[in-house]
């Protein structure tokens, strides 16, 4: 019949044109009501973060929906593109290599009953009486390169998969502030008991944030400081005395002339404003998800080492993070020993890898992004295809990379973005966001006016 097409097994596949148009509308009411309220819970928080004076966070807002957008660009290509997808014929045998799957055991006998597993993971589907495009492949004796199942599943996980390092960088980011909230505390002490000056004392050892830092210095003392570096910022990772060093150490060499300078409201617009970098995915995650779906090949087992990848990234950035505070106060102890005089440390970019402060922040976006992978791919794989399917793999593999995953979330919030928020600013320059917003916005119009 025309405009029927034929669907798996030989049945034919009602078309558009022989669908009710009541469904039709139905279908169409649905899927618009949907949207709109969607588009107007974010067009309503984006007003509330404009009038609230959060405008790191309104531009994390857009970065967000330019992410939905090139999503949805993702989509329509595969979803338009993949007629023409299964007119790209490849043989047989080279569906049989890295497979997330085996295959059947009587797979690759003819090409009319044949099974094969999809690029993807585990899409099995017969060729024979798979639609016009199959038979044109048939009719060459070859098969298409993704089935229409395998595409659709593709562009779904996508979805899920960018859906989740959104929900789970804004969660871990709110988190991390959260964590903060002695800081607020600890700030509105300095400037009420007046304690913004550089303290002036005999003996260096007297200060707290150095006796806690450079204890047992000596020969052993680089094995010791990496060492308590490593198990501080998994139980306390910011003290008030590192709090209080680091603030003295920032105001001194950025805003000398300004000793009540508020340094928690700097840095937390600082955070919102890194925060539209960690929410967005950059082309290097994309390179990462297309080499971690290269990697999942039946057999491998590599998935359950990647699981590890960003715990072990994310202790060792935090242990670096934690080590430079005990490097700022090492240092004033090689500069002030048996001399009166300001105990402040010295913010620099020295502390930091290559030099470079900005580097922390790249890292922290590849490990959130690799945990909402591990966590999107498990439970789009639990509901496509079931918890015991051969893509899962072993039962305690899975669970483990879940559990992995779940465990540098929490981390990552609980305590390497505090440490983040509070180290970034212990290198040789500031941010912007030392301006509010107002002074920022008059500064960006008197510099077009000079121009």
């Amino acid at each position: 019949m025309a405009g029927e097409g034929t669907g798996t097994g030989g049945e034919p596949e009602i078309t558009l044109e022989h669908t009710p148009t009541w469904i039709v509308a139905a279908v169409c009411s649905v899927i618009v009501v949907i949207s709109l309220v969607f588009e107007r819970l974010l067009h309503g928080l984006g007003k509330r973060l404009k009038k609230g004076s959060k405008k790191p966070l309104y531009d994390a807002l857009l970065k967000i929906k330019e992410e939905l957008m090139l999503l949805g660009f993702i989509s329509l290509l595969l979803s338009v593109f993949q007629g023409a997808m299964q007119k790209i014929c490849v043989r047989e045998s080279i569906m049989h290599h890295m497979l997330p799957c085996p295959l059947p055991p009587r797979a690759g006998v003819k090409y009319g009953a044949a099974a094969f597993t999809g690029v993807l993971g585990g899409a099995r589907r017969l060729l024979a009486g798979g639609g016009a495009a199959s038979d044109y492949c048939q009719r060459k004796g070859k098969v298409p390169i993704l089935s229409v199942e395998a595409t659709h599943q593709l562009h779904i996980f996508i979805f899920v998969l960018a859906v989740t390092h959104v929900v789970l960088s804004a969660i871990t980011a709110i988190l991390g502030i959260a964590q903060t909230r002695n800081w607020r505390r600890w700030e509105e002490q300095i400037q009420l008991n007046n304690d913004s000056d550089p303290q002036m004392i005999k003996h260096v050892q007297e200060f707290k944030f150095i006796r806690d830092h450079v204890k047992g210095h000596g020969k052993r003392w680089k094995i010791h400081g990496w060492l308590r570096s490593f198990f501080k910022q998994l139980y306390w990772s910011v003290t008030e005395e590192d709090y209080t060093a680091m603030r003295l150490g920032f105001i001194t060499k950025h805003c000398k002339g300004h000793p009540k300078f508020n340094f928690y409201k700097y840095m937390i617009r600082a955070f919102e404003a890194d925060f539209k970098k960690v929410v967005g995915i950059s082309w290097y995650l994309w390179a990462l998800l297309v080499a971690l779906l290269l990697l999942n090949v039946h057999g491998w087992n590599v998935y359950v080492w990647l699981s590890l990848a960003p715990l072990i990234l994310l202790l060792v950035v935090g242990s670096k993070m934690e080590h430079i505070i005990t490097e700022l106060a090492v240092e004033v102890v090689q500069k002030h020993t048996a001399i009166e005089g300001d105990v402040v440390v010295a913010p620099s970019d020295d502390f930091f890898w290559f030099h470079r402060p900005k580097l922390v922040l790249l890292l922290i976006h590849i490990v959130l992004f690799q945990n909402a992978f591990e966590i999107a791919f498990f439970f789009w794989l639990w509901v496509s295809f079931g918890f015991k399917s051969c893509i899962m793999g072993k039962s305690g593999y899975s669970l483990a990379r879940l559990i992995i995953s779940v465990i540098s979330q929490l981390l990552c919030g609980y305590s390497t973005l505090p440490l983040y928020a509070i180290v970034s600013h212990m290198g040789n320059s500031f941010k912007k966001a030392i301006f509010d917003n107002n002074v920022s916005e008059g500064l960006v119009n008197w510099a077009k006016k000079c121009n």
